[in-house]
């Protein structure tokens, strides 16, 4: 997926949802914020600080909202997307446009920008990277190998060490490291070559 020019342009590009994000489009945009696209997605800010996205996928649409943690969510709105790696952020997944419920979803936005307004935030606990003993003898076999997996920012190192690190057979481990070098000493992370 390539960076939209502007939220026109990525709401122009969605096949599936596209009157269903330009109501919660709407929705977002009278609450006073601020629109962007961050990392291929609409954006909305306050005082430039993230409150929340917009997106579709396959099989749904909806809002994320980057300090949803703390949000009262009384009526179960509210996923983590990826349980276990997601402090912070949780979704709000809608699956047709009679799920988009304008004074909801209007509540939700106005106790975000009020959160963000009183400085309430998620504190991060940030998890320890556990190395990877096969990736590491790979980089070390390899000067120029780690010097690009050196270059890369410590969260896509990260995902290098936890990606290898979840395959239990070790043939598996050995795949991944295979596949990954190629990627690396292009400078790329792990989910880089998904972006274009």
């Amino acid at each position: 997926m390539k960076k939209p020019e502007s939220v026109d342009a990525y709401i122009a590009d969605e096949e599936k949802w596209q009157e269903e994000l330009v109501h919660l489009r709407t929705l977002i945009l009278a609450t006073g914020l601020d629109e962007q696209i961050k990392w291929l997605f609409p954006c909305y800010t306050y005082q430039n600080k993230n409150i929340v996205g917009l997106a579709s996928f396959k099989d749904y649409f909806g809002l994320w909202f980057y300090q949803g943690a703390i949000l009262r969510d009384a009526d179960n709105k509210l996923v983590n997307a990826q349980e276990g790696k997601t402090q912070a952020m949780r979704q709000w997944r809608m699956y047709n446009k009679s799920e988009i419920d304008h004074e909801l979803i209007t509540s939700y936005i106005h106790e975000a920008i009020e959160n963000e307004k009183a400085g309430k935030r998620v504190v991060i606990v940030k998890k320890q990277v556990v190395e990877s003993p096969e990736f590491m003898e790979a980089l070390q076999q390899d000067h120029a190998l780690m010097a690009a997996f050196e270059a890369l920012t410590p969260g896509r190192q990260k995902d290098y060490h936890e990606h290898i690190n979840s395959a239990k057979r070790d043939a598996t481990k050995q795949s991944r490291i295979s596949k990954s070098i190629p990627i690396i000493m292009q400078g790329l992370g792990l989910s880089d070559k998904y972006k274009k």
